[in-house]
């Protein structure tokens, strides 16, 4: 993820390359960035911290504190620290973080890599409006991005956080039926991915509730209906739902 906001805010030309500094405990990672952007890179959390106003955690759930614990010497109120690491909340962040110090929770998703990702940010007891303002900009570099109380962040990990899990799946899925009926594979996954994609482009852009795009497409004693009526007899639609409450509860379970 931190790869694909460093892309998104250079490609969009909001950051220089010159302005921006990474660090990773992989060198491959960073080996990689550097070819694709000439970008600064440090030797330790410590040295971005120090040269940077607005710092971005990218890192898994598990070694928050660590990293923290780290750069909490030099963190002052004047940096904005901007933590993806899903599950890890707010107050969590500022305990260990100098009182004052604006703090910023964002949930991107895997699409941020191709600049279609979707980010849900929440604020911090000091981050004010020119603090959203800003991280609404970075983020809108690789997506769409939508400001919500942090009680709905846990939601937003299990929906749009996990979605492109579950969306492949259907993809796969959807391949594998065309494949069962003859199609070639190539084939089933290009008619697969397009079918999802123009979906949701029609969703997006025309207004209309999912509901009736299913209705527009189900001709009485049609073809669609009788698909429809399988995938409601499997319970594709309870178990969408309980995805998302099963992610949802695991991402409030991995607070440290």
């Amino acid at each position: 993820m931190g790869s694909a906001l460093v892309a998104g805010f250079i490609n969009t030309g909001l950051v220089a390359p010159q302005d921006a500094i990474v660090s990773d405990l992989e060198q491959a990672q960073l080996d990689a960035l550097v070819k694709r952007f000439p970008i600064k890179v440090a030797q330790d959390n410590r040295e971005v911290v120090m040269s940077a106003g607005v710092v971005i955690c990218a890192v898994k759930p598990a070694v928050v504190k660590t990293v923290l614990e780290e750069i909490n010497p030099l963190v002052t109120t004047e940096h904005l620290l901007i933590s993806v690491a899903a599950g890890i909340q707010l107050a969590y962040l500022e305990a260990h973080l100098p009182e004052g110090t604006p703090v910023i929770r964002a949930m991107p998703n895997v699409p941020a890599l191709i600049g279609e990702g979707m980010t849900a940010i929440a604020l911090g007891r000091f981050a004010g409006a020119v603090e959203r303002e800003l991280a609404e900009e970075l983020f809108s570099s690789v997506g769409r991005v939508v400001t919500l109380p942090e009680g709905s962040m846990n939601a937003v990990t299990g929906l749009s956080g996990c979605g492109p899990a579950y969306i492949a799946i259907i993809i796969e899925a959807l391949a594998d039926g065309g494949v069962k009926m003859g199609l070639p594979r190539r084939i089933a996954v290009d008619l697969a991915v397009q079918t999802v994609l123009g979906t949701a482009r029609m969703l997006q852009s025309g207004g209309s509730h999912p509901g009736q795009l299913k209705d527009m497409v189900s001709s009485p004693g049609g073809s669609t209906i009788n698909g429809l009526h399988v995938l409601e007899k499997g319970g594709l639609r309870g178990l969408l739902i309980s995805a998302v409450e099963a992610a949802t509860i695991r991402s409030g379970e991995m607070q440290s």
